[in-house]
Protein backbone atom coordinates (compact mmCIF):
# COMPACT_ATOMS: atom_id res chain seq x y z
CA UNK A 1 0.00 0.00 0.00
CA UNK A 2 1.56 3.54 -1.08
CA UNK A 3 -0.17 6.95 -0.10
CA UNK A 4 0.49 10.41 -2.04
CA UNK A 5 -1.34 12.95 -0.15
CA UNK A 6 -4.91 12.30 -0.12
CA UNK A 7 -4.27 9.41 -2.25
CA UNK A 8 -3.97 5.84 -0.74
CA UNK A 9 -2.58 3.34 -3.80
CA UNK A 10 -3.68 -0.71 -2.80
CA UNK A 11 -2.07 -3.55 -5.04
CA UNK A 12 -4.50 -6.82 -5.10
CA UNK A 13 -3.87 -10.13 -6.88
CA UNK A 14 -5.33 -13.47 -7.23
CA UNK A 15 -4.63 -14.08 -2.86
CA UNK A 16 -6.57 -10.91 -1.87
CA UNK A 17 -8.97 -9.56 -4.65
CA UNK A 18 -12.03 -10.81 -3.47
CA UNK A 19 -11.49 -9.34 -0.14
CA UNK A 20 -10.22 -6.03 -1.67
CA UNK A 21 -12.26 -5.74 -4.92
CA UNK A 22 -12.47 -5.78 -8.42
CA UNK A 23 -13.86 -2.53 -9.19
CA UNK A 24 -15.18 -2.92 -12.31
CA UNK A 25 -17.89 -4.86 -10.39
CA UNK A 26 -18.74 -4.52 -6.74
CA UNK A 27 -21.21 -7.36 -6.46
CA UNK A 28 -19.25 -9.83 -4.76
CA UNK A 29 -22.36 -12.61 -5.11
CA UNK A 30 -22.67 -11.84 -8.66
CA UNK A 31 -21.17 -14.70 -11.19
CA UNK A 32 -19.42 -11.75 -13.43
CA UNK A 33 -17.25 -11.14 -9.62
CA UNK A 34 -16.63 -14.46 -9.22
CA UNK A 35 -16.00 -15.30 -12.51
CA UNK A 36 -13.16 -12.40 -12.25
CA UNK A 37 -11.92 -13.61 -8.87
CA UNK A 38 -11.40 -17.36 -10.46
CA UNK A 39 -9.61 -15.92 -13.75
CA UNK A 40 -6.89 -14.28 -11.05
CA UNK A 41 -6.62 -17.36 -9.53
CA UNK A 42 -5.49 -19.19 -12.39
CA UNK A 43 -2.20 -19.96 -12.86
CA UNK A 44 -1.58 -18.12 -15.79
CA UNK A 45 -2.80 -15.14 -13.91
CA UNK A 46 -0.84 -14.88 -11.47
CA UNK A 47 1.52 -12.27 -12.37
CA UNK A 48 -1.61 -10.16 -12.85
CA UNK A 49 -1.98 -7.09 -10.75
CA UNK A 50 -5.26 -4.01 -9.79
CA UNK A 51 -3.69 -1.20 -8.57
CA UNK A 52 -7.03 0.49 -6.60
CA UNK A 53 -6.73 4.35 -5.95
CA UNK A 54 -8.46 5.31 -2.72
CA UNK A 55 -9.28 8.55 -1.39
CA UNK A 56 -10.24 8.88 2.01
CA UNK A 57 -13.77 10.70 1.41
CA UNK A 58 -14.63 9.31 -1.88
CA UNK A 59 -13.27 5.33 -1.31
CA UNK A 60 -12.21 4.12 -4.21
CA UNK A 61 -12.06 6.11 -7.25
CA UNK A 62 -10.11 4.18 -10.19
CA UNK A 63 -8.29 0.92 -10.49
CA UNK A 64 -6.11 -0.62 -13.02
CA UNK A 65 -4.89 -4.03 -14.06
CA UNK A 66 -1.00 -4.96 -15.29
CA UNK A 67 0.81 -7.23 -15.94
CA UNK A 68 3.87 -8.16 -17.71
CA UNK A 69 2.90 -8.39 -21.59
CA UNK A 70 4.20 -11.70 -21.96
CA UNK A 71 0.74 -12.46 -19.89
CA UNK A 72 -1.29 -9.99 -21.51
CA UNK A 73 -4.82 -10.91 -22.61
CA UNK A 74 -4.74 -8.31 -25.74
CA UNK A 75 -3.46 -8.59 -28.96
CA UNK A 76 0.05 -7.09 -28.12
CA UNK A 77 3.35 -8.44 -28.90
CA UNK A 78 6.26 -7.10 -26.62
CA UNK A 79 8.94 -8.47 -24.89
CA UNK A 80 9.60 -7.93 -21.21
CA UNK A 81 7.11 -4.69 -20.67
CA UNK A 82 4.51 -3.97 -18.35
CA UNK A 83 1.62 -4.04 -20.06
CA UNK A 84 -1.70 -2.00 -19.04
CA UNK A 85 -4.62 -3.89 -19.71
CA UNK A 86 -7.66 -1.69 -17.77
CA UNK A 87 -7.52 1.61 -16.30
CA UNK A 88 -10.33 3.47 -15.32
CA UNK A 89 -11.63 6.67 -13.42
CA UNK A 90 -15.02 6.60 -11.84
CA UNK A 91 -15.36 10.24 -11.05
CA UNK A 92 -14.87 12.70 -13.85
CA UNK A 93 -13.69 15.19 -10.93
CA UNK A 94 -10.72 12.83 -10.71
CA UNK A 95 -9.56 12.54 -14.35
CA UNK A 96 -9.07 16.21 -13.80
CA UNK A 97 -6.72 16.36 -10.91
CA UNK A 98 -4.34 13.66 -12.53
CA UNK A 99 -4.92 11.36 -10.28
CA UNK A 100 -4.74 8.32 -13.40
CA UNK A 101 -0.93 9.97 -14.26
CA UNK A 102 0.02 8.97 -10.49
CA UNK A 103 -1.48 5.64 -10.96
CA UNK A 104 0.93 5.29 -14.07
CA UNK A 105 3.96 6.67 -12.10
CA UNK A 106 3.29 4.08 -9.82
CA UNK A 107 3.26 0.88 -12.33
CA UNK A 108 5.88 2.60 -14.04
CA UNK A 109 8.30 2.79 -11.19
CA UNK A 110 7.01 -1.29 -10.49
CA UNK A 111 8.46 -2.01 -13.60
CA UNK A 112 11.73 -0.31 -13.54
CA UNK A 113 12.39 -1.91 -9.82
CA UNK A 114 11.65 -5.73 -12.41
CA UNK A 115 14.19 -4.14 -14.82
CA UNK A 116 11.48 -4.02 -17.51
CA UNK A 117 11.86 -2.53 -20.80
CA UNK A 118 8.89 -0.18 -20.53
CA UNK A 119 5.25 0.32 -19.95
CA UNK A 120 2.72 0.02 -22.96
CA UNK A 121 -1.05 0.05 -23.12
CA UNK A 122 -3.44 -0.10 -25.88
CA UNK A 123 -5.96 2.19 -26.35
CA UNK A 124 -9.07 3.15 -28.41
CA UNK A 125 -10.75 6.24 -29.36
CA UNK A 126 -14.09 4.38 -28.96
CA UNK A 127 -15.91 3.14 -26.05
CA UNK A 128 -14.82 0.67 -23.37
CA UNK A 129 -10.69 1.50 -23.18
CA UNK A 130 -8.69 4.74 -22.22
CA UNK A 131 -8.01 7.04 -24.93
CA UNK A 132 -4.72 7.96 -25.96
CA UNK A 133 -4.52 11.65 -24.55
CA UNK A 134 -4.07 10.68 -20.65
CA UNK A 135 -0.66 8.77 -21.89
CA UNK A 136 0.39 10.84 -24.43
CA UNK A 137 0.37 13.54 -21.22
CA UNK A 138 2.46 11.47 -19.27
CA UNK A 139 5.43 10.73 -21.86
CA UNK A 140 3.65 7.62 -23.93
CA UNK A 141 4.07 7.59 -27.54
CA UNK A 142 1.75 5.41 -30.32
CA UNK A 143 4.14 2.67 -31.98
CA UNK A 144 1.19 1.15 -33.89
CA UNK A 145 -2.03 0.88 -34.69
CA UNK A 146 -5.06 -1.72 -36.20
CA UNK A 147 -8.36 0.13 -37.16
CA UNK A 148 -9.48 1.86 -33.94
CA UNK A 149 -7.20 0.54 -31.60
CA UNK A 150 -3.40 2.17 -31.14
CA UNK A 151 -0.79 0.93 -29.15
CA UNK A 152 1.23 3.53 -26.34
CA UNK A 153 4.50 2.51 -25.14
CA UNK A 154 7.09 4.58 -23.20
CA UNK A 155 10.41 3.27 -23.07
CA UNK A 156 13.13 3.44 -20.31
CA UNK A 157 16.58 2.35 -23.02
CA UNK A 158 16.49 3.54 -25.98
CA UNK A 159 17.89 0.48 -27.53
CA UNK A 160 14.53 -1.53 -26.61
CA UNK A 161 12.39 -3.53 -29.07
CA UNK A 162 9.11 -1.40 -29.91
CA UNK A 163 6.01 -3.17 -29.17
CA UNK A 164 3.39 -4.11 -32.25
CA UNK A 165 -0.31 -4.95 -32.38
CA UNK A 166 -0.83 -8.50 -33.35
CA UNK A 167 -3.14 -8.65 -36.75
CA UNK A 168 -6.56 -10.25 -35.67
CA UNK A 169 -7.62 -9.93 -39.26
CA UNK A 170 -5.44 -13.31 -40.42
CA UNK A 171 -7.76 -15.23 -37.71
CA UNK A 172 -11.37 -14.32 -39.14
CA UNK A 173 -11.84 -16.63 -41.87
CA UNK A 174 -11.19 -20.02 -39.43
CA UNK A 175 -14.93 -18.81 -38.20
CA UNK A 176 -17.24 -19.34 -40.60
CA UNK A 177 -21.34 -19.39 -39.18
CA UNK A 178 -22.19 -17.63 -35.75
CA UNK A 179 -19.41 -17.26 -33.16
CA UNK A 180 -19.10 -15.52 -29.85
CA UNK A 181 -15.56 -15.77 -27.96
CA UNK A 182 -14.90 -14.62 -24.53
CA UNK A 183 -12.77 -14.44 -21.42
CA UNK A 184 -13.36 -14.13 -17.60
CA UNK A 185 -10.55 -11.18 -17.90
CA UNK A 186 -14.17 -9.00 -17.61
CA UNK A 187 -17.11 -9.43 -15.11
CA UNK A 188 -19.38 -8.06 -17.46
CA UNK A 189 -19.12 -11.00 -20.05
CA UNK A 190 -20.86 -13.40 -17.95
CA UNK A 191 -23.63 -11.55 -18.19
CA UNK A 192 -23.32 -10.49 -21.85
CA UNK A 193 -22.80 -14.24 -22.81
CA UNK A 194 -25.93 -15.68 -21.37
CA UNK A 195 -27.98 -12.82 -22.91
CA UNK A 196 -27.04 -13.56 -25.87
CA UNK A 197 -26.91 -17.23 -25.80
CA UNK A 198 -30.50 -16.91 -24.49
CA UNK A 199 -31.60 -14.76 -27.27
CA UNK A 200 -29.88 -17.01 -29.67
CA UNK A 201 -31.82 -19.93 -28.41
CA UNK A 202 -35.14 -18.01 -28.84
CA UNK A 203 -34.16 -17.02 -32.06
CA UNK A 204 -33.32 -20.75 -33.50
CA UNK A 205 -29.87 -19.54 -34.15
CA UNK A 206 -26.92 -21.75 -34.09
CA UNK A 207 -24.22 -19.91 -31.57
CA UNK A 208 -21.14 -21.25 -30.99
CA UNK A 209 -19.82 -20.04 -27.62
CA UNK A 210 -15.83 -20.53 -26.75
CA UNK A 211 -14.12 -19.24 -23.97
CA UNK A 212 -10.85 -18.48 -24.00
CA UNK A 213 -8.55 -20.36 -21.47
CA UNK A 214 -5.29 -18.98 -21.91
CA UNK A 215 -3.64 -15.70 -22.40
CA UNK A 216 -2.00 -16.58 -26.00
CA UNK A 217 -5.46 -17.74 -27.02
CA UNK A 218 -6.57 -13.76 -26.25
CA UNK A 219 -3.77 -12.70 -27.84
CA UNK A 220 -4.18 -14.48 -31.08
CA UNK A 221 -8.14 -14.54 -30.84
CA UNK A 222 -9.81 -12.29 -33.85
CA UNK A 223 -10.84 -9.23 -32.03
CA UNK A 224 -9.26 -5.94 -31.35
CA UNK A 225 -10.20 -6.19 -27.53
CA UNK A 226 -9.11 -9.75 -27.17
CA UNK A 227 -11.40 -10.79 -24.78
CA UNK A 228 -14.71 -10.61 -26.61
CA UNK A 229 -15.92 -10.54 -30.08
CA UNK A 230 -19.38 -11.77 -32.16
CA UNK A 231 -18.22 -12.95 -35.68
CA UNK A 232 -20.20 -13.99 -38.28
CA UNK A 233 -19.06 -15.82 -41.41
CA UNK A 234 -15.07 -14.26 -40.88
CA UNK A 235 -16.83 -10.89 -40.21
CA UNK A 236 -16.36 -9.32 -36.91
CA UNK A 237 -19.77 -7.78 -35.63
CA UNK A 238 -18.82 -6.19 -32.28
CA UNK A 239 -15.26 -6.42 -30.66
CA UNK A 240 -16.53 -5.80 -26.67
CA UNK A 241 -19.38 -6.95 -24.35
CA UNK A 242 -22.76 -5.90 -26.17
CA UNK A 243 -26.42 -6.08 -24.68
CA UNK A 244 -29.20 -8.11 -25.35
CA UNK A 245 -30.99 -5.51 -27.47
CA UNK A 246 -27.91 -4.25 -29.74
CA UNK A 247 -27.35 -8.00 -30.22
CA UNK A 248 -31.00 -8.45 -31.68
CA UNK A 249 -30.47 -5.36 -33.49
CA UNK A 250 -27.48 -7.17 -35.08
CA UNK A 251 -29.60 -10.25 -35.94
CA UNK A 252 -31.93 -8.39 -37.89
CA UNK A 253 -29.58 -6.65 -39.81
CA UNK A 254 -27.35 -10.36 -40.82
CA UNK A 255 -30.51 -12.65 -40.94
Amino acid sequence: MAKEDDLVFIEAGAEDAFEKGICCSKDRKSKGYQAKVSWLQQPHNREVRLLLVSKHVDGIIGFAEYMPSEAAWRPVSADNYMFIQCIVMYRKASRSQGVAGKMLAVIEEKALSLGMNGVCAMCSSGTWMAGKSLFEKNGYEVCDQLGRFELLYKTFRAASPVPSLIDRNRQLEKYQGWHLLYADQCPWHQKAVSDLMEAAEENHLELCVTRLETPEQARYAPTGYGTFGLIKDGKLLADHYISRTRFLNILRKEI
